[in-house]
């Protein structure tokens, strides 16, 4: 894909790489385009069943790199700017893309996933990570906040305390903690071959229902119970009805 960003397709996963490895795949505004440019193009490509998430060299990313993304202080400006019809700017659909995706995401984290590397290994819908891979909702070292859908995922994983600690003392955390609060689906040796794992167990699954499950999720989620009820009935309505009418699964 260029702009550091390794986008690759085999079989029905696609491998999408941070590819910045002397800068511990510090992202850069190029970086964010690239990503959403990846996903778009995973979106298009009808035989993906799943998506890989990794960073190349030490680290999975150690998130903004603020030196080079504040070079260019216009871009800045141009790229905070929210897309009206997608209700995200370049920094948050980086991440937030991901979750628009039809098909799972999963991360496979190694060694630092800090700031927007973090918010973009939370925008995956699992993440698995090496025993001494470090976590850090770094922003407040630098006296920000989170601004890259952070606060949407957060808040979907981990309890407000939990957010508000790691979010206010930006402390570093390890793989162990990571899971025991949530930000972490599974710590394991080797997180790619158990994403791939993962990826050709729910590739034997329909399509349309793991679609489905994804899409119901995230627009029920912490709603109200009606309106978790009313988007069940959307969402299942259209499988029963394919089943109603014959359609073998997965077709």
């Amino acid at each position: 894909m260029g702009t550091n960003i390794a986008l690759r397709f085999d079989e029905h996963r696609a491998y999408v790489a941070l590819d910045r490895p002397d800068k511990h795949n510090g992202l850069t505004v190029g970086m964010l385009s690239g990503l959403v440019a990846s996903a778009h193009s995973i979106a298009r490509h009808g035989d993906v069943r799943a998506v890989i998430l990794s960073g190349n060299g030490p680290s999975f990313s150690s998130g903004l790199d603020i030196a080079a993304a504040t070079s260019d202080p216009l871009a800045i400006v141009r790229n905070f700017v929210p897309r009206p019809w997608r209700g995200t700017n370049a920094f948050q659909e980086a991440c937030w893309a991901w979750r628009r995706l039809p098909v799972p995401v999963i991360a496979a984290v190694h060694g630092r996933c800090y700031g927007g590397g973090l918010q973009l290994a939370l925008a995956a819908d699992f993440r698995f990570a090496t025993p001494d891979a470090e976590f850090s909702v770094m922003e407040a070292k630098h006296g920000l906040v989170p601004d890259m859908t952070g606060a949407a995922t957060l808040s979907r994983l981990i309890g407000i305390d939990k957010a508000l600690l790691l979010t206010m003392t930006a402390d570093t955390v390890d793989a162990a903690y990571a899971a025991s609060i949530g930000l972490v689906t599974e710590v394991t040796a080797d997180p790619l071959a158990e994403a791939e794992r993962l990826a050709d167990r729910i590739a034997t699954r329909s399509p349309h229902a793991v679609a489905a499950a994804k899409r119901l999720f995230d627009k029920s989620w912490q709603a109200s119970a009606r309106r978790t009820f009313a988007v069940e009935r959307a969402t299942q309505f259209p499988l029963i009805l394919r089943k109603a009418i014959g359609r073998p699964p997965g077709k």
